[in-house]
């Protein structure tokens, strides 16, 4: 079968694979069986390299059993005419990783089943825990999907022997997860259901705040349950984000940095961030009289913003001096190196 590429688009996988190094991933994907030729380039870490479908269906094995890697075999056994088993070969079996880590990866991929990428085709339609993940290739080339339970897994690939374009806006989740949904749905009504994946011990569950990924608080996006394998779980609170008049609560801010009063958008200046002052009870704004923090109203009014922001006053500006000009009349702004 033609080499396919499977690219994940897991945004955790890019951060820890690029602290790690690329070398670190080619390692582990030879732990997990991958025998095709992994290129050093950071694009790896997104999944960006050839490999044979039936050894990344193997892969998924160590998830499967929580942390044991199954070597993939073409003939399950030989019979004779009367049932006798003549010859039937010995499973190779390797561990490749804890049982916590494991699991957590089980609990992430189950989250793609339940409300990602396949949640449509596979946890819609296929009642009994499972996890797994979609892949399509950036040219619509190559689709994906590889899934388990806890006594099976499958995987189904689509694409052409010579790559080309499968169809318009072809993806993994539309094409190859519904044919995995059919296949497993049918074992399933002739085999009884597996159960659960029990959780490790060695897992603890935290309240985490979705936005920053630190322990929730008040004052903070919100709080979701988290799993962590016990001692890697974050220690740290997170940064609430509502500050007052107009602050932006949809994103987190790392440590040393504050949200900043989004303007109207009629203004022309563009919402900015800026290294967090020490806390006052003013606001002070440049050639403006300072407004006690206490009194200060919650939402100023669209006419009062345009007062003291005029738009018009930049119009008719040559390129350079427009930019001066609206820097130096929006006091949020960090005038750019010049």
């Amino acid at each position: 079968m033609r080499r396919g590429l499977y690219q994940s688009r897991n945004i955790v996988a890019i951060k820890v694979g690029m602290e790690l190094g690329e070398q670190s991933v080619i390692d582990m994907a030879r732990k997990f069986g991958i025998t095709t030729p992994i290129p050093p380039y950071p694009s790896i870490h997104i999944g960006a390299a050839d490999v044979y479908p039936i050894e990344m269906v193997a892969s998924y094995s160590a998830f499967a059993t929580l942390g044991t890697r199954a070597a993939p075999t073409g003939i399950v056994r030989v019979e004779n005419s009367k049932g006798d088993i003549i010859w039937e070969p010995t499973p190779v079996r390797t561990p490749v990783m804890s049982p916590e880590e494991a699991w957590l990866m089980v609990s992430m991929m189950k989250d793609v089943v339940q409300r990602g990428t396949a949640a449509g085709s596979v946890g819609a339609q296929f009642r009994i825990p499972a996890g797994g993940k979609t892949g399509t290739t950036n040219d619509g080339a190559d689709v994906w999907y590889i899934g388990y339970t806890s006594d099976l897994v499958a995987g189904v690939w689509m694409g052409l022997d010579r790559p080309q374009k499968i169809k318009a806006n072809a993806q993994g989740g539309v094409l190859a997860a519904p044919a995995w949904t059919a296949f497993m749905n049918e074992v399933y009504r002739r085999k009884p259901a597996p159960p659960d994946w029990p959780r490790p011990e060695g897992t603890v569950v935290r309240q985490i705040d979705p936005v920053s990924g630190m322990l929730a608080g008040a004052g903070c996006s919100g709080a979701v349950s988290e799993y962590f394998i016990a001692g890697t779980d974050p220690t740290q609170p997170c940064i609430p984000t509502g500050f007052g008049t107009g602050v932006d609560t949809t994103y987190g801010y790392p440590p040393g940095y504050a949200p900043i009063p989004r303007l109207p958008t009629d203004t022309g200046f563009p919402s900015t961030r800026q290294p967090a002052v020490p806390p006052s009870d003013a606001i002070v704004i440049p050639g403006a009289t300072p407004i006690p923090r206490a009194s200060r109203p919650s939402r100023l009014p669209r006419d009062t913003m345009r007062t003291t922001f005029p738009r018009d006053t930049t119009r008719g500006l040559p390129r350079d001096t427009t930019r001066q000009q609206r820097d130096t009349l929006n006091p949020f702004t960090i005038p750019p190196a010049r």
